[in-house]
């Protein structure tokens, strides 16, 4: 049983309806709509953010119905029908009434992306009227630590979503402690943190028999990358990696690299290696919008994840493959060792050397195992039951006033 009703915000999900290839912010908002509609609208309603600065409840019959079909295109690897859209635009027009419902206890506002943080005035409009806390899903804090990796306006956004955080939420899941650490940091000059609460994700790796890759495997042993074109990614480091190693030659056997991800920002550098360098056509491979279970084959055949971010909030490629038993090869960060603890294989994403020999040494041998799944992971249901627990708890607590500024004490939720 549900604490207290929620109102869960679906804006993101709305403006993604037209995206054939989600995110994994977008993926986990997604699975926690989908197990929420299993709660009557009594204990569970949706909302939306429109452009008019206007926050208001969602035609229940609708919103699951939109949510349905975006899910089975997600998974499907096939862009959402147009269906999705009309109804995207519907709900849109139902959001800018306002509409707030009847409450006869306190609410809950649950946003789970960074959507509209930056609407201060229609959110505390929002709140007041629906007579609602705010609870929020804090991803991360890249934008404000690691400008130089986000669009030119990014940080400004970013700061302003923060401080929607800081003066509106009452309460704040975060997906690792890293994330909470910095968020923190940016908080409490201002005296305004409020609770904070570890909430790992949880691990997507799609049911039934192993799926195979089929034809967009490489003929040869390969390795994956698998995440959003961007630099803070790290591409850069794998491409001249495998330019080396094309352009060197040898007697073994050059491995080839799958790079699976849609195309983001500030990425010309990376983009112009994969279609214009020579030494990389026909061993590089770039796959944009593959269905789940296309992408879960590729990561099943290679011989390792490779994952070279210099910076992440969570990383769900990561466990993702784990899970499945594939070696991982990763950046030596915290919030890595956090969720995956001595499993993958680390190293520095800066260390050029030491990434080519594990990956020449990798692709010479028999795949090892990987031994065993990471502690943190768990079905979704039970993650997001472990979320509204805590929101449970926090809310009972209310802004810690002795110490404002400070998180709220480890050990609400397990990490």
């Amino acid at each position: 049983m549900l604490p207290r009703p929620v109102l869960m915000d679906v804006s993101r999900l709305l403006s993604r309806a037209g995206s054939a290839v989600p995110t994994g912010i977008d993926r986990v908002e997604l699975e926690y709509a989908l197990y929420l509609m299993r709660f009557p609208a009594s204990r569970v309603l949706f909302v939306a953010y429109h452009p008019v600065g206007r926050i208001g409840i969602l035609p229940r019959k609708l919103t699951d119905c939109f949510l349905r079909i975006l899910a089975r295109a997600w998974a499907g690897g096939t862009r959402p029908s147009r269906t999705a859209s009309l109804l995207a635009g519907l709900l849109l027009q139902a959001a800018a009434l306002g509409a707030t419902g009847r409450a006869k206890q306190r609410r809950t506002y649950l946003l789970l992306s960074h959507h509209h943080l930056m609407q201060q005035e229609a959110i505390a409009a929002f709140l007041k009227r629906a007579d609602a806390g705010m609870a929020v899903m804090v991803h991360d804090l890249i934008p404000i630590e690691y400008p130089e990796y986000a669009r030119p306006t990014e940080p400004d956004r970013h700061r302003r979503r923060m401080d929607t955080v800081g003066r509106l939420a009452d309460s704040v899941i975060v997906p690792s402690r890293p994330v909470g650490d910095a968020l923190h940091d940016y908080l409490a000059p201002q005296r305004s943190c409020p609770p904070v609460s570890v909430v790992h994700h949880g691990c997507l790796v799609p049911s039934g028999p192993p799926a195979s890759a089929g034809p967009l495997a490489p003929d040869a042993p390969y390795f994956v990358i698998l995440g959003t074109i961007e630099p803070r990614k790290n591409h850069l480091l794998l491409l001249n990696i495998w330019r080396q190693m094309a352009t060197e030659g040898g007697t073994a056997p050059l491995p080839h690299l799958v790079v699976i991800g849609r195309r983001g920002w500030e990425n010309e550098n990376i983009l112009d290696m994969i279609e214009r360098c020579p030494a990389l056509q026909g061993i590089v491979h770039e796959h944009a919008t593959l269905s789940d279970s296309a992408v879960a084959g590729l990561v099943r055949g290679a011989r390792a994840l490779l994952f070279p971010s210099f910076a992440e909030g969570f990383g769900l490629p990561l466990l993702e493959a784990l899970a499945m038993g594939i070696p991982c090869v990763c950046s030596d960060l915290p919030v890595f060792r956090e969720i995956a603890g001595d499993l993958p294989v680390y190293l520095d994403p800066l260390d050029g050397p030491g990434w080519r020999r594990t990956i020449q040494d990798m692709s010479a041998q028999d795949r090892p195992a990987t031994g065993g799944a990471p502690p943190s992971f768990a079905d979704w249901p039970t993650q997001v039951v472990a979320g509204l627990a805590a929101l449970a708890v926090i809310e009972g607590v209310g802004r810690p006033d002795a110490a404002p500024g400070m998180p709220h004490p480890a050990g609400t939720i397990p990490a």
